[in-house]
Parts: structure tokens; C-alpha cells; sequence
């Protein structure tokens, strides 16, 4: 079996009705042709895969052809005045010499680059002239070259910077026999092939790169547009440039020695851009479909169905009410940061601790065979480039592998089962996202008597988390569907549209660690936990991630505070003890990765604790951030904290919120045909925060 013949993507993850939609779909099958058709996600593959086909201006077949992806990151300047003989220079801290032919500088034909060996060197056209000593990986250094067209005489050299290390400065001169006339463009970390192709991408950090020619002295200094996609030149001339496809910026340069760590303090701490052969922000794939949504469509989970040979390809989207429009009074809100963080997620592909982690191996199907054999669509923030460095850009600009009802049981998919189920129940609901609460703030949510997380809401900004709490201070009801959930700070690069920026500093869960010095977003804000930037979950939901694991879920066992007068309606109709004993997420719905009340970390005093998990298995162990140093009993048979709170309390302003505290417990609602208490107890939730009667607020003791 083969992995889907055709892929694509949209020009944003939501949509209103009515609205217009353009699809670019690139077709891998020779011929060319595809299908396509409208269909609205109704449940994923558990309990079983549900769609609709909506009657749409795409639906039948179409001609495709195969679109190619320009990854890797570089700038260029576009235009530059006559040359003659040049002088270029610039500072270099490489992060794979010896692995290919990495351009530094190409200007016209000519190109300082680091050679196959990872020497500096100097090229025109088939010629090289090499310094001959690798440079160290890692390290700053010095390159320098001169060459003259008129005569084709040329010279390289390398200096390590100063230091203990043994490193020696190299050089080497020659003569070109064909020589090249330096023109623009000027290229940095790359250069452009007779076809436009843009080829021999480097991996590092380049700073202060300088081309001298005559009355020409352009000097780059990186230091400035941090935030953009501007490079400036310091000189008279202003030969100002841009970057491609967003290398990272706000990153350490040559001089920062550990005195600054906010690069607004002292930019010239940070004058230097890391470029990644694999970084990658716009597949710049031409529209293939247009077509305009019925300006009825109810509001929903959608996806745009591909298929050429072998299975599907989904390209999901989120159709929201329009502004304005007669809305449901309860609200699903889909994690579309979330999903984007995780997208194109290769490393579970790869041997290794996936599968000690999970403790199983990877679950996959033919559409995760292919992302992984095409690597030029990008990676997940859960991914390191090809140097090591973790990945902290994500875009929409390019296919996205996970959002589609089938494959591997997590996020998109895991969400469907809320849709199912609510769809089970016959409740009224719209769904809305991440992305639209970024653009519009608390007018998103202020419609809606209640809202509902979806299952792993991780990857929260700023501006997300004031929405949601202006919304609880108006009075509204929020019920928290999940687990880690507010977890990671992200930003929005208003230079790269459709574009997260993500830094994972100093603690947590990681799959990667951000360097030191680089803990501050190129939007200026401090990156990492939102727990260690003062703003943890459990002040918002009641509830913080505390453990995870992946081998079995369990079930929660009611406390005496679930007899309290003030959660009766969470329990009506519900004799058991033991809720959520069974579940299509290992079995129950306290599993995956669950939080819990910590009043330390400012869970609400008045907060009832209904329910707690028990009985986890080895594998769940407490998270990095509990955890000051290593020792025994951390796990799910020893610690107690290794649990998931299910939690109740009122806010002011007659709002309340309600938290589950476990990725998987949507995972559990349509058990025995949703007959099951843990249906029942969401059910009474969600009817209570749909009653526009007001919570009051419990009286404090010794008042």
C-alpha cells in the first residue's frame, strides 16, 4: 500500500461561510489528477470515521501537476550598483561543516561558501580556490576573501576567534582561469542556480557580513530588524535585503558573553541570524482550487478531501459563525495553535526514546510514510533541524499532516470525539478557534454561555489567555476538556503571517531545549512555560499538568467533595463511585498526560475537587517541573500526586469552570453507545453552564 498521491493546503486554518477558500494541492502521482470534494469531520477513526460530503464548486476531478517546496532559509538583496573588484567579509559559527556545499556569500557567479571538506573557500564557476582546514563546528570565525574579475586573481582566509582552542587561521590564493563578474542578487546562506533554484543552503549564524568594491562599503548589521524580514545596511547606500522563509533572529551573536539575555537591552549582543537548510515558511505553491463556502454551512470541523491513488489526504479546516450571525450558546474551541505546533511531527518516526516514552511502537498509517519520506515539508515544533537546533517556527503555508479524522489517535483526530459526541447528544454548538480568539480577543467568546476546550489545548500567546480570562470576568462558563493544557507560551511574528514562534526555555517537558541567552522571542516576549513566566494553568482552570504516560489509561474515583451541595449537578443520576473505567484511549479516561489542583500555583481555594484518578502504571512519571532534583518515587505506583483532578469552581460575575484534567477522557464518552457515567457527567455540565442562571460565589468561613 502507498501513501496518499496527492497533498495540499490552505490559506488558513478557519473560515466563515460564504467566505472564499483557495486550495494548493500538489499532485506526487504522474498524470496528474485528482479528486476533490467538501466533507465535514463528524468523528475520527474511534469509535468510528464519520464525515459528510458537503455539495461544493470542487467537488468531481481535477488536473493537477507537482509542485516543488523551496526549503531553506537565506536572504537576499536584490538590486546592487556596478562592481568591480571585491572585498567580502563576515563572521561565521557553522553547525555542519563537512556535510555539502554551503554558500556564505554569493554575489553573480562568484561565491564564498564552506567546501565539501568544511573549509572556507572561494568559488567561480567550476573553480574553487580552499583554505583547506575545516572549521570547527560551533565556533566563531572570521572569513575573509578578495578577488578581481579584471585579472581573476583571488584570496580566502579563515581565523577561529580567540581562545584557548588550538585552532589556526588558514588562507589560500589562486587565480580563476574563467572568471565571474560579482552582480546581483547577493544571496546570504545560499546561492541561486542557472534555473532560479535557490541551492546550497548553510546552516548557522552568519553576522556582519561586508562587501567593499570601489565606492562601496555595505555593512550588514542583523542587530537591526530583529522582528522583521529586514536586513539593514549601515552604509550611505542603504543596500537593504530581506530573509526567506524566517531564519531565527533574536539569537546569540559573536559578542554576547552571558551579561544580556533580553536582546531589546543590547542588540548588539544579537547581531547574528541562524539559518537552517531545512527552515521553511511558504511552500509558495501556485492556488489550484477557489471555491466559495455555502453561505449556510453550519459551523464545524470540515476538511477538504484530496485523493489520487491510495488514501485520502485531509486538509482540515475550522468553519466558524460569521461575526454577527445567530449563534449556538455553547461554543467548541478548537486548539488550532495546538495542532499547528504538532504538525508534520517526524521524530515519533524515528528509533529511539519515542518509543520508551510511549512504551509501545509508533502508531502510523501510509500518510505518516509519506511525510516522512518527503522531509521538504517542514517539520514540527517537536523537531530538530538537521544541525541539532530545535525547531521554533511553525506555519500553515505548506501541507499539514495532522489535521484529518484517521491516523494517529491525538489532537485533531482526538477532538472528534467531542464533536461525536455532542452530535450523539443532539446539543447545539459552534465551533470556533485558536487562531480567530488571536484576532479577535474576548469578542469571540462573549456569545457564548459557555465554552468547551477540546482535548490539549498546549500552546497558548498572550493575547489567547486574556481573552479567556476577560470572558470568565464577564461571567462566563469555561469547561476544560483535557490535559496540559496552557502550557507553552507562543507568539505571533506579525512579519511572517500564519506563522507561531516558539522558545522552549529553561523548564518543562521538552522535546528540545532553547539555548542559553535565547530565552526572549524576536516579538521581544520571554518564551518558556507559562507556570515559569507567572502565569500557570492552575490560576485559570484550577489544574496544571503534573504527569504523563502512554501506556494505559485509568479512572477517577469520586472524593467527599463531590457530595457537596455545590457540585450535586455534576453527579444527578450518577450512583458510581468509579468514573471512567473503560475508554478507547488505553482504557480510560484519566490517561495520556493529566493535571491537577495545586493551590501553591494559585488553584482557587474554593475549588471542589470531585474526582481523582488512581492506580497509574510505572509509566507515568511526574513532569520535569516538579522535579528540583533526581529521586526515586516519581512515578504512578509510589507518588500520589500522580493524578488527575477533576475539578469544579465559581468565578465571579456568575461564571464557573469546570476541568477534566485528562487528555483522554473525550476518548471515553462513546463508550457502550455513550450509555456510560462519564457521558452522563459532561451532559449535566454542559446543561447547568447553558442555564442562565447565575453560580454564586461561596462563602468564605469566618465571614
Amino acid at each position: 500500500m502507498k501513501g496518499p498521491g496527492v497533498v495540499g493546503y490552505l490559506d488558513a486554518l478557519y473560515a466563515y461561510p460564504g467566505d472564499e477558500v483557495t486550495v494548493r494541492v500538489s499532485v506526487l502521482d504522474a498524470g496528474g489528477r485528482y479528486r476533490a470534494e467538501l466533507v465535514r469531520l463528524l468523528c475520527g477513526e474511534t469509535p468510528g470515521l464519520k464525515e459528510e460530503v458537503v455539495p461544493s464548486g470542487i467537488s468531481g476531478e481535477h488536473a493537477g501537476e507537482l509542485q516543488p517546496v523551496p526549503i531553506g532559509s537565506y536572504a537576499v538583496v536584490e538590486m546592487l550598483p556596478p562592481l568591480g573588484a571585491v572585498e567580502l567579509s563576515l563572521l561565521v559559527w557553522p553547525t555542519l561543516p563537512g556535510r555539502g556545499v554551503q554558500a556564505l556569500i554569493t554575489v553573480g557567479g562568484l561565491r564564498l561558501l564552506i567546501d565539501a571538506a568544511g573549509a572556507a573557500a572561494l568559488a567561480s564557476g567550476g573553480e574553487t580556490i580552499s583554505t583547506a582546514r575545516p572549521l570547527r563546528s560551533r565556533a566563531w570565525h572570521r572569513i575573509e576573501a578578495r578577488y578581481d574579475p579584471a585579472t581573476g586573481d583571488a584570496w580566502v582566509r579563515s581565523a577561529p576567534p580567540p581562545g584557548i582552542h588550538d585552532d589556526v587561521a588558514a588562507e589560500a590564493s589562486g587565480r580563476f582561469t574563467k572568471p565571474a563578474k560579482p552582480a546581483a542578487p547577493l544571496l546570504f546562506a545560499a546561492r541561486r542556480d542557472e534555473n532560479g533554484a535557490v541551492v546550497e543552503h548553510f546552516s548557522g549564524k552568519i553576522e556582519a557580513p561586508s562587501l567593499r568594491s570601489g565606492t562601496v562599503a555595505a555593512e550588514w548589521d542583523f542587530a537591526r530588524g530583529i522582528g522583521t524580514t529586514a536586513i539593514e545596511d549601515r552604509s550611505p547606500l542603504k543596500l537593504n535585503g530581506r530573509t526567506v522563509n524566517a531564519p531565527k533572529r533574536a539569537v546569540t551573536g559573536s559578542k554576547w558573553d552571558g551579561s544580556v539575555h533580553d536582546w531589546r537591552r543590547d542588540p548588539s549582543h544579537y547581531a547574528a541570524i541562524h539559518f537552517h537548510a531545512d527552515d521553511l515558511y511558504d511552500a509558495c505553491w501556485k492556488p489550484s482550487l477557489r471555491f466559495r463556502l455555502p453561505a449556510e454551512l453550519r459551523s464545524g470541523f470540515y476538511a477538504v478531501r484530496l485523493q489520487a491513488s491510495g488514501p485520502p489526504f485531509y486538509v482540515g479546516l475550522i468553519v466558524s459563525p460569521k461575526p454577527g450571525a445567530a449563534r449556538a450558546k455553547l461554543a467548541v474551541l478548537a486548539s488550532t495553535v495546538t495542532y499547528l505546533a504538532y504538525a508534520n511531527y517526524r521524530r515519533r518516526m524515528l528509533p529511539g526514546p519515542f518509543e520508551l516514552s510511549m512504551g509501545h511502537l509508533p502508531t502510523a498509517d501510509m500518510t505518516d510514510v509519506l511525510l516522512a519520506e518527503h522531509p521538504e515539508y517542514g517539520s514540527s515544533t517537536y523537531d530538530t533541524h538537521r544541525d541539532g537546533f530545535g525547531v521554533g517556527h511553525a506555519s500553515t503555508r505548506r501541507p499539514l499532516f495532522n489535521m484529518r479524522p484517521t491516523g494517529r489517535y491525538w489532537n485533531f483526530a482526538m477532538d472528534l470525539c467531542l464533536v461525536d459526541w455532542l452530535e450523539a447528544q443532539g446539543i447545539a454548538y459552534d465551533v470556533i478557534s485558536d487562531h480567530e480568539m488571536q484576532a479577535r480577543g474576548v469578542d469571540l467568546l462573549a456569545p457564548y454561555r459557555a465554552v468547551m476546550s477540546v482535548s490539549h489545548p498546549e500552546y497558548y500567546s498572550l493575547e489567547m489567555l486574556q481573552a479567556i480570562e476577560a470572558y470568565l470576568g464577564r461571567g462566563g462558563r469555561f469547561m476544560y476538556m483535557g490535559g496540559n493544557g496552557f502550557y507553552w507560551r507562543v507568539s505571533f511574528d506579525p512579519a511572517h503571517p500564519d506563522m507561531i514562534e516558539l522558545r522552549r526555555a529553561e523548564d518543562g517537558t521538552r522535546a528540545w531545549a532553547e539555548q542559553p541567552g535565547q530565552y526572549y522571542h524576536s516579538t521581544g516576549e520571554y518564551g518558556g512555560l507559562w507556570r515559569r513566566i507567572g502565569r500557570p494553568p492552575n490560576a485559570l482552570m484550577g489544574i496544571g499538568f503534573i504527569a504523563q504516560g502512554f501506556d494505559a489509561g485509568s479512572y477517577y474515583r469520586r472524593t467527599a467533595a463531590s457530595r457537596d451541595p455545590r457540585a450535586a449537578f455534576i453527579f444527578s443520576g450518577i450512583e458510581d463511585e468509579i468514573i471512567g473505567d473503560f475508554g478507547s484511549s488505553g482504557g480510560g479516561a484519566a490517561g495520556l498526560e493529566i493535571d491537577c489542583y495545586d493551590a501553591a500555583l494559585g488553584s482557587p481555594p474554593h475549588a471542589l475537587t470531585v474526582a481523582s484518578s488512581e492506580n497509574h502504571s510505572q509509566a507515568f512519571l511526574l513532569v520535569n517541573e516538579e522535579i528540583l532534583s533526581n529521586t526515586r518515587g516519581v512515578d504512578g505506583t509510589l507518588n500520589s500526586r500522580v493524578k488527575a483532578d477533576m475539578v469544579f469552581f465559581e468565578t465571579q460575575a456568575g461564571g464557573a469552570v469546570f476541568s477534566t484534567g485528562s487528555i483522554a477522557y473525550v476518548a471515553s464518552l462513546a463508550h457502550d453507545d455513550y450509555r456510560n457515567n462519564v457521558s452522563r457527567l459532561t451532559r449535566n455540565v454542559v446543561e447547568r453552564f447553558l442555564d442562565p442562571a447565575p453560580f454564586t460565589l461561596p462563602k468564605r468561613q469566618g465571614r
